[in-house]
């Protein structure tokens, strides 16, 4: 059976995040023997959107999705649409620049699909249903395309949980983002699908969602506006590895990874 392993990696925080992407991701495909890697890149501008010059400093990913923050940045808008490898979210307005999916060659065997998604429950942005948004993209994607993987970027397990179960069979693989924490629920469903509710971020280990914990702290026991500042080292890269049938585009396994990496060591 023809397999083959791709990585998943969590939303990047900052710059010690971009750094531990760029330095891993060869160490990462090495050891798992992953061809191909994805990478949330959403928070990697500062801790909050992206930019061309964040993006050009991750040259090792193979894609990158984003999520409610896409356009925190303003330069961004412009920028988009020069990014080859880089989807936002599907349900986003078809007035908004930029692609909610596309397919890209795998170096080693068939094309990976790769799709955005932003969930609607306790979420602040506005987006269309991800579900209707879904079905119409299951249309639109060539039928020789076997091996879809969905980033829901979504706040509540339930909905991504959903999600995942209504394209059972239909993609390879849904993997939550956004809430920064690695969950312990990564399965193969039924029929053939895998799901992780998050995969988690790349950010501080010793931090609060890749921000300092003084800052957080005191935002919840004040209620006072406060800056967070992003924590730029002793990162932790949290990620998934998908192994799945590229001919048929079912998923076989799926691992949870948490990978320390020292910024201030590189």
């Amino acid at each position: 059976m023809p397999a083959l392993n791709l990585l998943f990696i969590g939303d990047v925080v900052g710059k010690g995040g971009r750094k531990a992407v760029q330095m891993l991701i060869p160490e990462l495909k090495s050891r798992y023997s992953c061809s191909f890697a994805i990478v949330n890149a959403e928070n990697c501008a500062a801790g909050a959107g992206l930019n061309l010059n964040c993006i050009q400093e991750m040259t090792n990913a193979d894609a990158f999705t984003s999520g409610d923050h896409t356009w925190d940045r303003k330069e961004f808008e412009s920028e988009i649409s020069g990014i080859p490898n880089i989807v936002r979210p599907a349900n986003f307005s078809k007035y908004q620049p930029g692609n909610g999916w596309m397919k890209l060659r795998n170096p080693v065997g068939g094309d990976v699909v790769v799709v955005s998604l932003l969930g609607k429950v306790f979420m602040k942005d506005s987006a269309y249903c991800p579900f209707e948004t879904m079905e119409r993209i299951l249309q639109e994607i060539p039928a020789s395309c076997k091996n879809i993987f969905v980033d829901f970027h979504a706040e509540a397990t339930s909905e991504k949980a959903a999600m995942a179960w209504f394209l059972d069979g239909k993609v390879t693989a849904v993997i939550g983002t956004h809430t920064h924490v690695q969950t312990a629920d990564a399965r193969i469903l039924p029929g053939g699908t895998a799901f992780l509710s998050d995969v988690g971020m790349v950010g501080g280990e010793d931090s609060i969602l890749g921000r300092e914990i003084d800052d957080v702290v005191r935002k919840f026991r004040t209620g006072m506006p406060s800056r967070f500042a992003v924590v730029e080292n002793k990162i932790v890269l949290h990620a998934a590895i998908i192994r799945y049938d590229y001919m048929t585009g079912r998923a076989q396994t799926i691992q949870t990874i948490s990978e320390p990496f020292n910024a201030n060591d590189h």
